[in-house]
């Protein structure tokens, strides 16, 4: 199931409001309905939505009875045939407000207890800092997308029988390949091409959208295994100013961008990606950061409209830890990853021309 914090949450939240285009409801329904355990949160969370309104009417009622009361201690004759009848009200109701509202807080505190909410954004940092990238977004999209990150997949054209939606670059030689979460969202089908405009069928066996994060695996039988990859994952901080390459697929054919990590946390302060100063386009989402000793430091992520060349890309360390939760066993092959790097010390040329047989457009359907 979906995780049940704040992404899971504020769809639901979209959802009661009907803040959700068409398309969006219904395939929060059709998810719903595929999960039973999506489906009893989801139920759980209306439920408690509704107390709260009603303790937000309860409260509203007793404000304005104040206000009544308050008018009507203008003058004698008011409060002599008012008053008492308010006063009544309360003293007959006021108690059963107070333990509708009690028991709307206990609803509140109970469920995020019994969902691991408060024990998640304790006991681990990374998720509080995924809470606070959604919150973030939340946030801009009431304030319609102010400084809001633009995620850059290009849009499929319904024209089209198919679009390229991103980048993706080999995790392992035996076809497991990383890409954006965004970029294969909603499709029917997933292929990715390679340099060469050979293409496979892929499928997608694992997604994290609180990281934006989707694992596909070739499954195509013409696809042959790689060569060991040259490249290497670094996990560590890297260091302010550190240049940076990337290859992406912006168009059909792969493009090279080259910059600087300007800041070592993203967008609001968040601690799972880096801000970047690199050109990226639609189409550059999902592709490896490099920095100079051929270790993958991140994967483009978005860039942020007001600022030209700022960009995002989620840390390799929050990659792996997100694949951490692939289950092993549902897998058909193994998930290694290389730590022989073959690119430390070659000219910038040699190493585009090592690395780009590992990175591949991504083509939805």
């Amino acid at each position: 199931m979906m995780k049940k914090d704040v992404d899971f949450v504020a769809r639901a939240d979209a959802y009661i409001r009907g803040e959700m285009s068409p398309e969006e409801r219904n395939e929060f329904e059709i998810y719903c309905k595929n999960n039973p355990e999506a489906a009893a949160f989801y139920e759980e969370h209306h439920l408690l939505v509704e107390k709260l309104s009603e303790y937000q009417k309860r409260g509203e009622f007793r404000a304005k009875l104040e206000q009544i009361s308050a008018h009507l201690n203008l003058t004698e004759q008011k409060r002599n045939n008012k008053s008492n009848a308010m006063v009544s009200f309360w003293k007959n109701h006021g108690a059963t407000t107070l333990i509708a509202a009690s028991v709307a807080l206990m609803i509140v505190f109970s469920t995020l207890w019994m969902s691991g909410f408060y024990s998640n954004v304790k006991d681990n940092t990374s998720k509080y800092s995924a809470l606070k990238r959604d919150m973030n977004r939340i946030q801009s999209n009431v304030n319609a997308q102010n400084r809001v990150i633009n995620t850059i997949s290009s849009n499929v054209q319904k024209s089209e029988p198919s679009s390229f939606g991103g980048t993706g670059f080999a995790l392992t030689s035996n076809g497991y390949i990383a890409t954006n979460y965004h970029v294969i969202s909603g499709a029917d089908s997933v292929y990715v091409q390679n340099g060469e405009g050979v293409s496979y069928k892929t499928n997608v066996v694992y997604i994290d959208p609180a990281y934006d994060i989707a694992l596909l695996e070739i499954i195509d039988p013409a696809f042959q295994d790689l060569s060991p990859l040259p490249y290497t994952f670094k996990t560590g901080e890297s260091e302010l100013g550190q240049d940076i390459f990337t290859i992406g697929f912006p168009r059909e054919e792969p493009v090279y961008g080259r910059g600087y990590l300007s800041s070592n946390t993203g967008y609001g302060g968040d601690t799972v990606a880096y801000q970047v100063s690199i050109p990226v386009n639609p189409g550059n989402s999902g592709g490896p950061v490099l920095d100079d000793s051929g270790n993958i430091i991140g994967v483009i992520s978005g860039k942020q409209k007001e600022a030209d060349g700022a960009a995002f890309a989620v840390k390799t360390e929050y990659l792996l830890k997100s694949l951490e939760n692939v289950s092993r066993d549902s897998l058909d092959k193994k998930l290694v990853y290389n730590k022989t790097n073959l690119l430390k010390g070659l000219p910038r040329t040699a190493q585009i021309k090592k690395i780009r047989d590992y990175i591949y457009m991504v083509k939805v359907y």
